[in-house]
Formats: structure tokens, sequence, C-alpha cells
């Protein structure tokens, strides 16, 4: 027996969800693949609040149930996240499919999730009683674990405002948008006058989480290129012995070839 629930304000979903074992339900692009027929879905696609993309002075705001197509369509969103959608699946799929529910799979492979991380996003969670900010790095505790509780809600994904311009981002599979990510990664770069002043760098379908090595990345910031080139080996060095990969479709061992040559590119096309 399937029983479903038709929230049409904030309000009215948290009550359901804090009263009710229920699964949300945005887009359902993930959901549709389960066989469980005892499930108790929360439809959220009528919940206003989860539906806007603005701005405050701190912030770029997105909706948990703004779905990929509308994120493509806002002159507010990153180039960064907008590259890593446009190979997300087919257009019928990102026509549906929300971000929030991409966060909320739980999976390393999700690829608007790496853009989280090197965006350093932070998502609003809220329950009747409360709201509460976290990091996505500690929103994922592993494969399929969150920090969310059975009466919360992911409302909104909070992108701090910085300067994304220079970005990088690759997806390898066995096939362009249609492909699950066998290996992805994005970066970010800044320099300002003659030091580096930002370089973060996400590994996702590599580990059960995806991965963000904050430690290695100031290996290079407060350098100039020269300097950085001058310790480039011993940054590759240190990254390929903090990827452990697991295996899966692919080995690990490939995985971790293929980790470390996006890295190295990346550096390379950032004149290190």
């Amino acid at each position: 027996m399937v029983d479903c629930y038709q929230a049409t304000s904030l309000k009215e979903a948290l009550h359901i969800r804090a009263t009710r074992t229920v699964v949300p339900y945005g887009g359902g692009t993930d959901l549709m693949v389960n066989d469980n027929e005892t499930l108790h879905y929360l439809f959220l696609n009528k919940v206003p609040e989860l539906q806007r993309i603005y701005e405050d002075e701190q912030y770029i705001h997105i909706g948990a149930g703004c779905t990929f197509t509308e994120l493509l369509g806002s002159a507010l969103v990153p180039e960064i996240m907008k590259e890593a959608i446009q190979q997300i699946a087919a257009p019928a799929i990102r026509n549906m499919a929300t971000i929030g529910g991409n966060i909320g799979n739980g999976s390393a492979k999700a690829d608007s999730v790496l853009i989280d991380y090197v965006l350093e996003a932070k998502l609003l969670l809220a329950r009747e009683s409360e709201n509460r900010i976290v990091d996505i790095d500690a929103f994922y505790l592993g494969r399929k674990k969150l920090d969310l509780g059975e009466d919360e809600l992911i409302v909104e994904i909070l992108i701090p405002k910085s300067d994304f311009c220079n970005y990088y981002y690759q997806k390898v599979g066995a096939r362009n948008a249609l492909a699950i990510s066998r290996v992805s990664f994005a970066g970010l770069f800044s320099i300002e006058g003659d030091q580096i002043t930002k370089v973060a760098c996400a590994f996702g379908a590599v580990s059960d989480v995806v991965l963000r090595f904050k430690d290695l990345e100031k290996m290079l910031i407060g350098k100039t290129l020269a300097e950085a080139k001058l310790v480039k080996e011993d940054v590759i060095r240190a990254y390929s012995e903090a990827i452990i990969p697991i295996s899966g479709r692919v080995s690990a061992e490939y995985r971790k070839a293929v980790c470390i040559n996006l890295l190295n590119d990346f550096l390379g096309k950032n004149g290190i």
C-alpha cells in the first residue's frame, strides 16, 4: 500500500514530516526505480518555499525543490554548477529532478553534490520546531548516510558569494550525459597579484562520499605560480596517498589514476 501526502506550504510539509513516516518526494527521478510498494510519500512539488532562487548579501539561495532545468535558467546559479547540470541525464529528467533530491539521495556520484563541495555550500535544514545550517561536507556521513533527521527536510542550498569564474569540471563515464560518473572532478582557482588565494579540488564517484582535502589545498595557497611549480610534485604525491578509492564498475587503481590525471590537468591549466 502506498499513502501519499501533498503539502502546499513548508509549514504543512514539516507537520506531515513530524507526524508521519514519509519519504520526501520532489521530482521522483531516483524514487521511481524503487520496488518498495509500502513507502509513504510526501509530495513537495507544490511547496513554494522550496522553489525559489534568490540572493542576499552573503549567499545565493537555491530552493531544494528547484529542478535542474530551473537552475540552468537562473542568472544567479554559478556557471560551474550549470556545466555539471548539463551533463546530468537527459532534458526530460532535468525537467523533473530537483537539486534537493540529488543531495538527499546520499550518493557520492551525484553530480551537483561535487559542485556543492568546491563551492563550500551549506544546507538549510528544517523541522517543525527549529532550523539549522550544516556544511555540505558535514552532511554526508557515509554511503547513503546523512545528517538529516526523520522529521527534517532540506529547504535550501546556500552558496557563499565568491569568484566562481575560474573553474574546471570533468566527468568521466562510459557515455556523456546519460552516464553515471565513474570519476568526476571539480576545481576552483583564484590568484590575486602574484599570489594564489584559492584552490579547491573535489573528487566524486571515488569513495563513499565526495573527497576534498583542504589541508592539501593549503600547500599551494599563498604561493606564487613559480613557487607552486616547485612543490607541484609534492602536492600530486600527497593527493595520491590521500585518495583511497573503492572498487565498483571500475577498479580502484583506475579511479586513482584518473583522479591524479585530472588534478594534474587542473593545475596545468592554471599555470602550475
